[in-house]
């Protein structure tokens, strides 16, 4: 037998197969919904994943404006951030950061509440930093990334 013969594949960035692929957040739960994104974002759903190298694909998000938070989480909810100065401390709730993404000050793609969500679903390191760049949000159906000719996929057949 020829012990040579199963080679375990290991992907680097030459190697690395990136789609571009279009999620409808219409009537889903929002972490269930980013936890799915987030390992899209890795690239755990392909075979030859790799845990220190960005093999996943870059993902569109649209009609975010209409996902669902069960319970009091609208309100009750904090996210804490700090802003490095004393009593800089400052906390926020998915109500306003829901708000601010329809505000004239966030940059088209960038959506305050789905980018907390994602950030801590994704490693805390360099990596996780540039998966948070292949994540692109928008709150309608309209986006401008036609060109990458995404194909949109069922967020809810995924494991």
């Amino acid at each position: 037998m020829d012990t040579l013969s199963y080679k375990t594949i290991s992907a680097n960035a030459e190697t690395v197969q990136k789609e571009w692929v279009v999620v409808d957040a219409t009537d889903q739960v929002l972490g269930r919904l980013c936890a799915k994104v987030a390992k899209i974002l890795r690239g755990k759903y392909k075979p030859n994943f790799t845990p220190h190298v960005d093999c996943g694909d870059n993902v569109i998000i649209i009609n975010a404006e209409k996902c669902v938070l069960t319970g009091k989480k609208w309100t009750d909810r904090q996210y804490v951030r700090y802003t490095g100065y004393p009593g800089g401390q400052r906390f926020s709730n998915p109500q306003i950061l829901l708000q601010k993404s329809f505000s004239k000050g966030v940059k088209p793609g960038m959506h305050p509440l789905y980018l907390q969500v994602i950030k801590g679903m994704l490693p805390k390191n360099k990596l996780g930093a540039k998966l948070l760049k292949n994540v692109h949000i928008y709150n309608g159906d309209a986006h401008p990334h036609e060109a990458q000719n995404p194909k949109a996929i069922d967020i809810n057949k995924l494991k």
